[in-house]
């Protein structure tokens, strides 16, 4: 038996035959007297609201009359009351009643009586939300750990949790599997609310952290958090047997030679393309479409060419999950360039078509595109599959681009190939630029690009060399890259494995450092857009909430303008993302034709050094390091922390040099002093007889034989260049190289010759 039992204290008898439910009690100091003394809260169905402050003289005394506070009739019937910091702007104690289809909020207070009846107690309705559901319960607490308030939740009876920030509803969910309507409380420690649902299941729903979300390709949503399981396995008994080691050897062999079997080098090298699993071909259709597949393209020409590329993939075994993904280089485009494919049979095979066009507004550095099938290879092993990939890459026409057009006599920039065999007729290298029936042109040619800018190939009759003009110093890097493809391929043809094309003239370096000033600048109109993008959202945040404050206050201000320099700030923001938007625009296209000149730089550098396939991908991979150039690492200073490696490493001229080192950390330099300043010193090391390694041995001898100083002598066509000795090479100085512009290395009546249209 029990120790304790329930003694009276004090009771009374409420009303005649009103019902009562569990909602219907409530204790708590409610007139925040801040006596601590707690009162009893008592609504009924009947809608009549009661307070008491029980106190008896002696135990066992009857009801005094001064222990009843407050009774009033809110004329509909009370479901639920609770007392919490429901009112926005104080922490006091105010008395929720829940109706219905209506929820009120009352503030109690009491004045203190004159004569023997006591104080004076009545309630003031503070504010009410009429409800659009029916309601059966609620529960409150501060939801979210919110601090100083109390938020209120009611579940209505089809199911809904219906969330309430003081005076402002806030939103509502729906119970999942919901029958009937439970009851409901809020735990202040999980920070959730718990039920019970009509399988009679206690849930606990939690606005939960640390969730991942998932979805999958085939639609499947889940959520899932990052736990473990309990391990349920047992270990068996020790079988205390004795150990068979000519068993155990027998095993050890089996499973040394499946590891072996699995590791062999011809499994993990690429396969020859003769014996590849899956073989994927790329055919690029000679002629242009006869209808353009162009879409949303941003040249301003009357039409933009499109290709077809056909694809086939071809596999010889199992392919489960082939996938297909088309690349090309921006500004080019492609009309679809994800393919996904059923599991391919064994000597099975699938092909489609596309089209390439020019989309962007501006010439692309590179006519080439990439196709890279994924799939996986089920073994006996993983019979899921192990993943592999096959690719092939596809060169676009010249055509795409540009079409011919009337050859110009005068261009800001030009440059002279040397080669050693005798000029060819354009008609021979370029015959889908030239028309036979054009016999006196086929020493010139006029290259007219869609977005605008024009470019001459003239091929000098008395000499071995060719020249290539353009306004545009990028325009004229696609143009030498085909002539110099061209005739490498007519040669070979002729079984000539003895052509060479070089180059003499100076370096363009102070046009390309235009092109990277201007990129550059761009980059640092990026950052200030950012900068005050941000400014003003701040800005955009602060009026808002000032704003809000003067809409929830009870006693409404004047806004003082605030709702003017809102909608000021609001277009200030738009049009400074419209400013970014645009200058991220002319930084993209800037950056394109910089890849362009870059791409000229090298090949002319590699031809007037005659650098060999690795020096020349050396040279690449410094100039060429980034695919896309953001704000977080850009073109300018990863170019100079490499140049700067190379300067101090396999160019560099003593060992004090080498021990410089380089910046631990990338990031946008100030200017573009240093970056050119460096490549400037890149190209005199190299005039000077430097060579371009990766390797440490072939530096520490480079700092040793490379030669102090070089002499120059005037030449015939005009042109100061650079002797070194014991070598046959005839280079351009530095200063000329750094000061003077292109010029053509032609002899006086070569340079008649190919001045003549």
């Amino acid at each position: 038996m029990s120790l304790f039992k329930a003694r009276d204290w004090w009771s009374t008898i409420l009303g005649e035959k009103e019902e009562f439910d569990l909602g219907c009690l409530c204790v708590a100091d409610v007139d925040n007297s801040g006596s601590g003394q707690d009162k009893i809260i008592v609504g009924s169905y009947m809608g009549y609201l009661r307070i008491f402050n029980p106190h008896p003289v002696k135990p066992g005394d009857e009801v005094q009359p001064e222990d009843l506070l407050l009774e009033v009739q809110l004329r509909e019937p009370i479901l639920q009351v609770e007392v919490g910091k429901f009112v926005s702007g104080t922490e006091g104690l105010h008395l929720a009643v829940l109706h219905c289809r209506k929820l009120c909020v009352y503030a109690v207070s009491g004045t203190l009586g004159n004569v023997e009846h006591g104080n004076q107690y009545q309630i003031k309705l503070m504010y009410e939300h009429n409800l659009q559901r029916t309601a059966c319960n609620m529960t409150y607490g501060p939801f979210g750990g919110v601090k100083g308030r109390d938020l209120i939740c009611i579940q209505s009876m089809d199911g809904m949790l219906m969330l309430f920030e003081q005076e402002s509803y806030a939103f509502g969910r729906f119970l999942p599997g919901f029958l009937l309507p439970g009851p409901l409380t809020y735990s202040s420690r999980t920070d959730s609310f718990i039920t019970v649902s009509s399988c009679r299941q206690v849930e606990s729903y939690k606005d939960l952290k640390g969730v991942i979300v998932t979805l999958s390709d085939d639609g499947h949503l889940q959520c899932s958090y990052l736990g473990t399981d309990p391990s349920l396995f047992q270990a068996p008994k020790v079988d205390s047997r004795e150990i068979n080691y000519e068993e155990l050897d027998a095993e050890m062999k089996k499973l040394q030679k499946i590891i072996k079997e699995a590791t062999k080098t011809q499994d993990i090298l690429p396969k020859s393309e003769k014996h590849r699993d899956v073989i994927v071909t790329a055919e690029v259709s000679p002629d242009l479409d006869a209808e353009s597949q162009a879409i949303d393209s941003e040249v301003k020409a009357e039409s933009v060419p499109s290709v077809t590329v056909k694809i086939t993939i071809q596999s010889r075994v199992t392919a489960q999950k082939p996938n297909l993904a088309v690349c090309v280089q921006a500004p080019l485009a492609v009309t679809c360039d994800q393919f996904v494919f059923d599991d391919l049979e064994p000597d099975s095979s699938e092909t489609v078509m596309l089209s390439v066009f020019l989309k962007g507004n501006c010439s692309p550095s590179e006519l080439e595109g990439n196709c890279l099938v994924s799939y996986n290879r089920p073994t006996e092993l993983n019979p899921e599959g192990i993943p592999k990939v096959a690719e092939c890459n596809f060169s676009l026409p010249l055509r795409l681009i540009c079409f011919p057009a009337q050859p110009s006599k005068a261009a800001n920039h030009k440059i002279t190939i040397d080669t050693n065999k005798p000029p060819i007729s354009f008609v021979t290298i370029f015959p889908d630029f030239v028309d036979p029936s054009e016999d006196d042109q086929t020493n010139v040619l006029g290259f007219q690009f869609l977005t605008g800018s024009k470019t001459t190939l003239l091929a000098s009759k008395t000499s071995q060399r060719y020249r290539i003009q353009s306004d545009q110093l990028e325009d004229l890097w696609l143009i030498t890259k085909q002539l110099k493809l061209r005739l490498e391929e007519h040669f070979k043809k002729q079984n000539c494995k003895d052509f060479a094309c070089t180059f003499s003239g100076s370096i363009p370096l102070q046009e390309y450092f235009e092109l990277i000033d201007q990129h550059f600048e761009l980059r640092l109109n990026a950052e200030k857009f950012r900068e005050l993008l941000s400014e003003r959202a701040v800005q955009f945040r602060a009026i808002e909430r000032r704003l809000l404050t003067r809409f929830k206050d009870k006693t409404p201000a004047p806004l003082q303008h605030l709702d003017t320099l809102l909608e000021g700030t609001f277009r200030e923001v738009i049009a400074l993302a419209d400013a970014a938007e645009e200058n991220q625009a002319n930084m993209f296209r800037a950056f394109t034709k910089l890849k362009s000149a870059t791409h000229l730089v090298i090949m002319l550098i590699s031809l007037w050094q005659k650098l060999s396939a690795d020096q020349v991908a050396i040279l690449e991979a410094t100039f060429l390091p980034l695919a896309e150039d953001t704000q977080e690492l850009g073109w300018e200073e990863t170019v100079d922390a490499a140049v700067s490696y190379l300067l101090r490493t396999c160019l560099s001229k003593s060992s004090k040099e080498q021990a410089l080192t380089l910046g631990s950390q990338l990031c946008m330099p100030k200017d573009t002093s240093r970056l050119k300043k460096n490549i400037t010193l890149f190209c005199d090391r190299l005039a000077k007889g430097g060579r371009l390694s990766l390797s440490t041995e072939s530096a520490t001898q480079q700092a040793v034989v490379m030669p102090g100083g070089c002499t120059t002598i005037p030449e015939s066509d005009l042109e100061e260049r650079t002797v070194i000795p014991g070598s046959t090479a005839m280079l351009p100085s530095h200063g000329q190289m750094a000061k003077q512009k292109s010029k053509p290395a032609l002899s006086e009546d070569a340079a008649e010759e190919a001045e003549k249209p």
